[in-house]
């Protein structure tokens, strides 16, 4: 823990980063390979800082006080809390093996994690340190998403080919919505009504009325001059506004923007090599996605719909989390 923290901090006073330091937005990026979160200042469109942290970080968020960053360090089969403020590694806590993707309650008080490796969604309580309970979900969870009234709880087994649907007051799955091969991430529309899920060999996305559970419509994608078994939904995000959703497309090294209302695609962003996950600036203008294979981030203009910056950070980008 020293010796991360030692690096965490000359890397930091290197680049001429203080803890003190305000910034309008800031890009937390766990990179699979390196082990390491890069800090990228998105004013200055630059990288600031490195901080070494566990095996293999793959899902990160913020807490909701955005003083916190969680990471899934899938490879040391637990969680570790990074203080955003002195950039240490202040917590380790239990999550089962391989948590690879997890989502924090609305109140901030519970993670909700897929153990890829035992098929379970674990349950950490955050106050306490400690699983409150597993609850067993198809083969090799990975999406997670929670409703924005907390009450459902959304995980995609990629084996399964299932969204699972789970309350959570009891904790048990209440329906199961069978979608496309190897489902990858889950997203609510802001509203609530609607769950995108990703499926990554499908190549497609399901848009689930959460209500009735049943699949309104699967989004196809083609791009010229792209092989379609290249081209692999993982990543999706969707604006404030619930009018835009943007699909990272793996291998196919772009990002579909679709209108949420009609289902339909309207534009392919190019991005860097193998992009994985995406989200937004605070303020919904830029949107950075993860390129893995190029080992760098793109910043894409919302409102205009352009690529306006790469900026290269660790290696095999995976997670985003932006502050």
């Amino acid at each position: 823990m020293l010796q991360r923290t030692l690096m965490a901090v000359s890397i930091a006073l290197a680049c001429g980063v203080t803890v003190d330091r305000a910034a309008a937005a800031t890009a937390y990026v766990s990179n699979e390979k390196s082990n390491t979160i890069t800090v990228v200042d998105l004013d200055k469109m630059e990288p600031v800082a490195t901080v070494a942290v566990g095996e293999r970080p793959r899902g990160i968020t913020l807490s909701h006080d955005k003083k916190l960053l969680y990471i899934c360090t899938s490879d040391d089969d637990h969680i570790e809390v990074l203080d955003l403020e002195t950039l240490q590694v202040v917590r380790t806590l239990p999550s089962g093996p391989d948590p690879e993707l997890f989502v924090l309650s609305r109140d901030g008080g519970t993670l909700y994690i897929a153990n890829e490796d035992n098929n379970f969604v674990t349950v950490l309580d955050l106050a306490q340190g400690v699983v409150s309970t597993e609850i067993p979900v198809g083969v090799e969870p990975e999406g997670m998403a929670i409703s924005p009234d907390n009450k459902i709880l959304i995980n995609t087994s990629e084996t399964t080919n299932m969204a699972h649907f789970i309350n959570t007051e009891t904790l048990e799955i209440f329906d199961n919505v069978l979608v496309d091969q190897r489902p990858r991430y889950a997203e609510f529309t802001p509203d609530g009504k609607q769950v995108w899920v990703s499926s990554e060999i499908g190549g497609t996305v399901s848009v689930i009325d959460v209500t009735t559970r049943k699949i309104l419509k699967k989004i196809g994608f083609e791009i010229q001059g792209i092989r379609a078994d290249t081209i692999q939904p993982v990543g999706v995000r969707i604006t404030p506004d619930g009018k835009t959703a943007f699909v990272a497309l793996g291998p196919a090294n772009r990002v579909a923007v679709v209108d949420v209302d009609s289902a339909e695609v309207q534009d392919y962003l190019l991005v860097g090599q193998r992009v994985w996950q995406l989200d937004f600036t605070p303020d919904a203008k830029f949107l950075v996605s993860t390129n893995g294979n190029s080992n760098d981030i793109s910043v894409i203009d919302v409102a205009e719909r352009k690529v306006v910056k790469s900026i290269p950070v660790g290696e095999l980008p995976w997670g985003v989390a932006i502050r």
